[in-house]
């Protein structure tokens, strides 16, 4: 079994590897990773971990040489440390998001804390709690203001201070770059953008070279200067180009620019762009997916190469003979195949730490020295898992009835032939911009300990295939993107992958829409759905949740969903009647992202159609389930389900509690 040095926060979670026949050990599923994110000091002395909890995501740092964790903070429930950035050779930066439901992407609260090694606790520096008693907002320099802020430049040069982004609460809309002091909060302002909810890009000096915002109607533009207290410069508006141009760094002498650029067709490409002459080079681009990471060269900030997570994952180089390139063919060849990537190095560049992961092993952390050439295994996401062991993923490509090519992923049973066997579709969640990539997914891997095929599709509107693919999405819910899934089911139907009369839809927040959506569209496909989470009433997305709160958000659901009176005959919770399988749903009472309103109104139109249909409610969860005692009675409840009309494992009885 694989080792972990953070066995002193998790020794609580030692479990068997995998469950026994004919059950499933939910054990072995709904346990928590031990860590989220890992990042390298500068200095190669500590590393950083964020930890899930149960409603919270913590920071803990950690001692290399022995594993010893010398600085720990915990915010409060429901807050999550969403990013954190080494910004001196002990201290790291951490940036605060909330959620309300383990499904939510944590919205940034715009806070920022300072964690030291050798204390206790996290200290904030900036950010709308600063008035708080508790929070020891009263050391000399620090604000009391109504603002939200985020790191731009951790300036390595500088262990005392950073930039950041800065964007009031009340009424000014315009986001400042301000330079903060890292130890008592401190903050002088530096340049102001030109657009509003503006993000920057700076140089190796610190300077803001360029803007990247959008007001209200979700228009992005894109402004350059050549170095602090110039004038702005529009070189990309969205509504002319009908492209997004993303900065993402400089070359090593700063001559050149880097810019990740939409293309009217396919995937996303890397260009280089020098802002002296206007030229501009195609630097890197995949021929099916866009770039998901980028790789930066070991203890800089300069962009040399990309990791794309398409069919397989893999990494690409602006230039493929170079250093950086070699050291990562390097490590993937010493790793036997599993994608690699290196998440931080020491400022000398001489330690990299390197992630490798694939769709069977949900990660493992090595410290590699470049001089030594060695590697040290550090920790693993999850030590009780054995990738030997678990279900085996493999990447598909399905044609939609127009033509479109459609990729995805099916997971099948460990040792079980891909033949004839019952299946779940998995739809996935958000759902634009949202993708299936391939990597370790608890969910699927625990449907397939139960004897499920799972098929997860990145149909029509998904992210990562480029602009068009996901552009094509906007307005189709239940109709083009529908009938996606629909045809990935009947090609794996064609396939004999899956036995025709026993598939089930289930999914979770716009998958929980998609799968009521399918059994209502294609009654004879499906054998059973379920919904967690769900949007049933399109209609009601205008009126209730947390999307329309913000202009923005109307912008998002009058042109991405519809408006309100175009989108009441693709709402399931108006097409009960056409439903024709048993229905399992679940829900929290305290969702803002789909308000509880939207299940119970589904549940009562079931009922008068005569559907048999199954609830599960808590009063105290949001969008997702977090206490465990409700994850597991949930999903104990849904493997029943599934089992009932597909024929595959139930949950195994709990353990009893140790004396």
């Amino acid at each position: 079994m694989r080792k972990t040095i953070l066995a002193a926060m998790m020794a609580a979670m030692a479990l068997p590897l995998m469950a026994t026949a004919a059950d499933v050990d939910l054990d072995t599923f709904l346990k928590r990773d031990s860590f989220t994110d890992l990042k390298l000091s500068p200095n190669g002395e500590y590393y950083a971990a964020t930890i899930p909890l149960e409603k919270s995501t913590a920071v803990a740092i950690l001692r290399v040489a022995n594993g010893q964790i010398v600085g720990r903070f915990v915010p409060p429930e429901n807050n999550h440390a969403r990013r954190f950035d080494w910004v001196s050779d002990d201290r790291v930066l951490i940036e605060l998001g909330q959620k309300f439901g383990s499904l939510d992407e944590p919205q940034p609260t715009g806070e920022l804390y300072s964690l030291r090694a050798n204390t206790t606790s996290g200290e904030l520096l900036v950010g709308y709690r600063v008035t708080g008693g508790n929070t020891g907002t009263r050391i000399s320099g620090k604000k009391a203001e109504a603002v939200a802020a985020f790191l731009s430049d951790d300036l390595p040069s500088d262990d005392k201070h950073v930039l950041i982004a800065v964007s009031s609460f009340n009424g000014d809309p315009y986001t400042r770059l301000e330079r903060m002091d890292v130890t008592s909060g401190r903050r002088i302002p530096v340049t102001r953008s030109p657009v509003q909810r503006a993000s920057f890009t700076t140089d190796a000096e610190g300077n803001a070279r360029f803007a990247l915002g959008a007001g209200s109607d979700n228009v992005n533009k894109l402004f350059y200067r050549d170095r602090n207290n110039e004038n702005w410069k529009l070189v990309n508006d969205e509504a002319v180009s009908k492209r997004i141009e993303r900065a993402i760094g400089f070359s090593a002498d700063g001559a050149l620019a880097y810019l990740n650029v939409e293309q009217p067709s396919g995937p996303n490409k890397i260009v280089s762009w020098n802002p002296a002459s206007g030229e501009r080079k195609d630097v890197l681009r995949d021929p099916m997916v866009d770039p998901a990471r980028l790789i930066h060269r070991p203890g800089t900030a300069v962009p040399v190469g990309a990791l794309f997570l398409g069919d397989t994952p893999r990494t690409r180089f602006f230039d493929e003979t170079s250093a950086d390139a070699k050291l990562y063919r390097s490590l993937e060849s010493a790793f036997g195949g599993d994608a690699v990537f290196i998440t931080s190095s020491t400022r000398d560049s001489n330690k990299v730490l390197v992630e490798t992961f694939s769709g069977r092993n949900p990660g493992d952390f090595f410290i590699y020295d470049q001089k030594a050439k060695a590697a040290q295994h550090v920790v693993s996401r999850s030590t009780w898992i054995d990738p030997a062991q678990t279900a085996p993923v493999r990447a598909i490509t399905v044609k939609a009835r127009d033509g479109l090519p459609l990729h995805g992923f099916l997971t099948t049973p460990h040792g079980r032939e891909a033949k004839n066997l019952p299946m779940v579709v998995l739809p996935h969640g958000g759902p634009f911009g949202i993708f299936e990539d391939g990597t370790y997914d608890t969910q699927a891997q625990m449907l397939a300990s139960a004897g499920y095929a799972v098929l997860q599709m990145n149909f029509r509107g998904s992210g990562n295939y480029g602009r068009a693919f996901e552009q094509a999405g906007a307005q189709q819910w239940g109709m083009a993107m529908q009938d996606d899934l629909t045809d990935a089911t009947r090609w794996a139907i064609s396939e004999g992958v899956a036995n025709k009369t026993k598939i089930c839809v289930y999914g979770a927040s716009y998958g929980a829409y998609a799968a009521l959506m399918g059994a209502a569209k294609e009654p004879d496909l499906y054998r059973c759905a379920a919904g967690y989470v769900g949007v049933y009433d399109l209609p009601m997305m205008h009126s209730r949740g947390d999307i329309q709160q913000w202009m923005s958000g109307e912008t998002y659901l009058r042109e991405w969903i519809g408006p309100a009176d175009k989108v009441r005959d693709v709402s399931p919770v108006n097409l009960a009647a056409q439903i024709k399988v048993p229905v399992f749903l679940a829900a929290g009472r305290e969702d803002q992202r789909a308000p509880v309103q939207h299940t119970e109104r589904m549940e009562a139109a079931l009922k008068k159609a005569g559907v048999p249909v199954e609830s599960l409610y808590y009063p105290r969860e949001g969008h997702g389930f977090y206490v465990d005692a409700n994850r597991r009675e949930y999903y104990g409840k849904l493997l029943a389900f599934l089992s009932q009309n597909l024929g595959g494992d139930k949950a195994a009885a709990p353990k009893p509690a140790a004396p």
